[in-house]
């Protein structure tokens, strides 16, 4: 039996339109449509739970990296209710994307994210 894509998609479609909110209104309300109350984000520079503690590490990537914006790199792949995908921080101006991971996300039965476990796959020299 295939598995249920749109699901994953949907989900992952939420968490790049939280990280790529740049207003602190806009991605507040991206933090709590993509995940739940208690949702978590770890990876080798944030480990946080929580939509003002994920608000918080979004806005600090902003900070690091003005002019970027989130993107999947591939497709989603997923099974019951884990999701795996890579992504890239790419400079909207150049089109470079300096910084590039996957991420492994868990849902809950509604297809909000509870987990996210995060891995830096490629990251500049300095940026951390």
């Amino acid at each position: 039996m295939p598995a249920n894509t749109d699901r994953y998609d949907s989900a992952v479609a939420r968490y790049f339109e939280a990280w790529n909110a740049r207003e602190p209104q806009a991605r507040a309300k991206a933090v709590a449509a993509a995940w739940t109350a208690n949702g978590s984000y770890t990876d080798p520079l944030a480990d946080v739970t929580g939509h003002d503690g994920l608000a918080a590490v979004i806005a600090a990537a902003h900070e690091q990296f003005p002019g970027f914006a989130f993107r999947l790199a591939g497709r989603v792949d997923g099974h019951h209710d884990t999701a795996r995908f890579s992504w890239e921080l790419v400079n909207e101006t150049d089109g470079s994307a300096p910084v590039a991971g996957s991420d492994v996300i868990t849902l809950d039965t509604d297809g909000r994210i509870v987990t996210v476990v995060g891995f830096l796959d490629r990251v500049p020299a300095g940026a951390v």
